[in-house]
């Protein structure tokens, strides 16, 4: 071998991983981009910006929100994955990332692409009906579609949401037999709520707590292991005896893969420090939303465990993407 010929290689071997150390020590130095796969003005890019300042304030740089929406969330995901691995690049999750895998092929691995820096938020689905529908819990529901199988239809925010898949449990666990209505969002499926055009629907609190508040919806469960701040007095599903229905969206933060773990617990540490803000927790109980901040160990055991619980909703409710 000749040493001389081989020096240079050798000494760029030495260095590149002192300098991929200087980088994370010094981690962030710049403004980093936040990728939420999902259309402005959407409940995803909403409670993103409310948690955004407290994050640009614990990190020291700028999150800047760049929205890229289609696909169910899989281009924005796939941006991701295709970007450096320095931190400097970041990317909103939610539920759909983990039931898409069962609905359609990825251009990605959902589990080996994406870095898991900390799940951060969730909030509980709600069971909420027209007033026209006559029934004053979910006990009675099931009898209601009972008597008359596939007369009742459900809507949701489309094909795969969670609000979508939330049905679909439902119908498992109570046996019973609801027509699927998907919508393109969730906006319009209320609003079809709200005319008394679909008699149900499961949907975030935050969708619909003002329409609760005033009559114009009644709502039966919360599809949470507890009760929902916003609407305090409405039971779970396992009170209600429905247990096993405990469905949701959350959100979590993950970076692209083969990012240094010196990077990621730094960002980790920075999102904790910024979710235990009072000022923030006080905006999000008022929208029934929970911080649910973790290590990104747990949130890596989360996203596999979502994905075998959706991959069996799936299975068993022969669930298609139209």
């Amino acid at each position: 071998m000749n040493i001389r010929a081989a020096l240079p290689s050798l000494l760029v071997g030495l260095l590149l991983p002192a300098a991929a150390t200087a980088a994370a020590a010094e981690f962030p130095v710049k403004p980093i981009r936040w990728i939420v796969p999902f259309a402005p003005g959407g409940s995803a890019d909403a409670l993103a910006r409310t948690v955004q300042p407290a994050f640009t304030e614990t990190f020291g740089q700028q999150l800047l929100i760049d929205n890229r929406g289609g696909a169910s969330g899989t281009i924005g995901s796939e941006m991701m994955v295709k970007s450096p691995p320095d931190g400097y690049t970041l990317l909103l999750i939610t539920t759909t990332h983990t039931i898409n895998p069962s609905l359609m092929k990825l251009p990605f691995d959902p589990v080996k692409d994406f870095a898991p820096v900390s799940l951060i938020l969730s909030q509980p689905n709600i069971l909420v009906v027209h007033p026209s529908v006559p029934v004053k819990s979910v006990k009675e529901l099931v009898a209601l579609a009972r008597a008359k199988p596939g007369s009742l239809s459900y809507a949701s925010g489309g094909n795969g949401s969670s609000p979508h898949l939330s049905g679909e449990l439902f119908k498992l666990v109570a046996g019973i037999d609801i027509v699927h209505i998907p919508y393109k969002s969730s906006g319009p499926g209320v609003n079809d709520l709200l005319g008394g055009h679909v008699p149900m629907m499961f949907v975030g609190p935050l969708a619909v707590d003002g329409f609760v508040k005033s009559g114009r919806l009644r709502a039966l469960a919360v599809a949470d292991v507890r009760r929902n701040a916003v609407v305090p007095n409405v039971p779970t599903m396992k009170e209600a005896g429905f247990g096993g229905v405990e469905t949701g969206t959350w959100f979590g933060i993950t970076a692209p893969p083969a990012t240094p773990r010196a990077i990621i617990n730094t960002a980790n540490a920075a999102m904790v420090k910024a979710l235990a803000s009072r000022d923030l927790k006080a905006k999000l109980d008022a929208i029934g939303v929970d911080i649910v901040a973790s290590t990104p160990e747990a949130f890596g055991a989360h996203i596999s465990a979502e994905i075998a619980k959706w991959a069996v909703v799936v299975r068993k409710a022969n669930v298609k993407m139209d």
